[in-house]
């Protein structure tokens, strides 16, 4: 039995550990590496991603430890040797941790997360900081785009019972709730994370009363302060407003209460929220707000908005939190370089594809803004000593190294921001309003036209000139 629920070390590839194993036995468990987490291709072939996750990072890495129930275990497997177990009893991460601040703006194939430690230490933390950064940054990507799309209307996660799994159904809606929903479905969310839990009512409710009106009124009766009356049960406009409109009439305004809604989760929404929306005017229930649900997405979402659809907010669940239509978002993590006697020897993935070509070395990630509007203009990948000018910088294609432009009245800030440094933690880890505020600002400065759904402006990720040169030189050599 595990004792300690909360202990996430084991949750590793297997072949993290006989590396680890391996590592020891061969005498390079000291040796220093670098190792980068990137991604290759943005989620929907949308034009940008939002990084998350990094908070549940923090806490991994600050109780990392090996149980003596896990040591057991590991022992039990007749597969790692005495001396790799004994030092797992005092294994604790001990290196340096760099990266993107939560709720930023991110592209492919610059480093999100940049670790140096040892090399054990660096091979055993993969597998979490990968689960937790692609899953978390997913759904926050995912919920970008649908909140986008409701043009200011609230947004719903009401994905917890469509989740893959429980820890989904609970940081999915932290993420969420970050790249701009309004609240979620679920209660263990709320209680974790102040991600405000929402909703009313679902079918069975109705028909576990006689009538339709009953389950209304009763429900009206006992939370008159949070009315969201549900009214597909049976037929929308013959039955469901109808009797929403005369309980609301009987039961809230004789207690002045003007703040109620109704909820349509099946159907054609457009045409039904358009009957529905009349027939509340006509019995002068302007102030009844129509929320819709029912398998939405972003497209869904800007379709009924396009059609005038009279909804005031929306519920969005599996395709959310799963983020079905791209359910992947495919982070890796690759080793970019060794340290011997204080030097950096670089490291790089080479293959046929170019697309798994990795960048080498120990690296910064800057971004340039326009000093006229404080939009991005682009990010450019350096060596860990190089400091982008004041001035003047040329920036050009990695791959059609000819395109090149001449930057000049910038700014520039550095993406990835230390977090732990000699297995401190040194960074000081934001409340979720804070990061949700920070994902609204930078949204800000991100171009309209690399937020495109179809078909976005590509924003340009280059490399210097002496991590391009760098790049050139290991792969002419090979």
């Amino acid at each position: 039995m595990i004792k300690d629920k909360n202990n996430y070390t084991l949750l590793t590839d297997f072949y993290e550990l006989t590396m680890a194993n391996g590592y020891y036995e061969l005498g390079k468990k000291d040796e220093i590496v670098y190792f980068d987490m990137f991604y290759r291709k943005n989620p929907n072939n949308a034009g940008f991603s939002i990084f998350c996750g990094l908070e549940q990072l923090i806490e991994y890495i600050k109780t990392l430890h090996f149980s003596t129930e896990d040591i057991e275990y590991l022992r039990s497997l007749n597969t790692f040797s005495d001396g790799f177990l004994e030092y797992l009893k005092t294994f604790k991460f001990s290196g340096d941790i760099y990266s993107v601040e939560e709720g930023n703006f991110v592209f492919p194939n610059e480093p999100l997360v940049v670790v140096r430690a040892n090399i054990i230490e660096a091979q055993i933390i993969e597998t979490f900081l990968l689960q937790t950064i692609n899953h978390q940054s997913l759904i926050a990507t995912k919920t970008e785009r649908i909140v986008r799309s409701a043009k200011g209307r609230p947004v719903m996660e009401f994905g917890a019972r469509r989740a893959q799994g429980a820890t989904a159904s609970i940081l999915g809606p932290r993420a969420a709730y970050i790249a701009g929903a309004a609240g979620t479905s679920c209660v263990l969310s709320d209680q974790l994370y102040n991600v405000k839990a929402l909703g009313t009512m679902a079918h069975s409710w109705i028909q576990a009363f006689p009538t339709e009106y009953e389950a209304f009124q009763s429900y009206v009766r006992l939370y008159p302060d949070n009315v969201v009356l549900l009214v597909d049960t049976y037929n929308v406009l013959n039955s469901g407003v109808p009797n929403a409109i005369k309980v609301i009439k009987e039961e809230l305004l004789p207690r002045g209460i003007r703040k109620a809604g109704i909820r349509i989760d099946s159907g054609d929404i457009a045409y039904l929220s358009k009957k529905a929306r009349k027939m509340l005017d006509a019995a002068g229930l302007d102030f009844v707000t129509i929320c819709a649900s029912n398998s939405l997405d972003e497209y869904l979402i800007a379709d009924l908005i396009r059609q005038n659809a009279n909804v005031d907010s929306f519920g969005v669940g599996e395709r959310l939190i799963t983020s079905k239509d791209h359910p992947v978002f495919g982070g890796v993590y690759k080793l970019a370089g060794i340290e011997k006697d204080g030097q950096i020897i670089p490291k790089m993935k080479i293959s046929e594809n170019e697309g798994k070509i990795t960048n080498p070395s120990f690296k910064k990630v800057y971004r340039i803004f326009s000093k006229e509007n404080d939009m991005a203009l682009a990010d450019v990948l350096t060596l860990h000593d190089e400091v982008i000018p004041e001035n003047e910088y040329e920036i050009f294609d990695p791959r059609d190294t000819w395109k090149r432009k001449t930057l000049t009245d910038y700014y520039v800030e550095e993406l990835l921001v230390p977090i732990f440094k000699n297995g401190e933690l040194v960074y000081n880890v934001p409340s979720i309003e804070e990061v949700r505020k920070r994902c609204q600002f930078e949204m800000t400065r991100l171009w309209e036209e690399v937020k495109r759904f179809d078909n976005p402006h590509g924003y340009y990720v280059d490399l210097s000139q002496k991590l391009w040169d760098l790049k050139h030189q290991i792969l002419t050599k090979k």
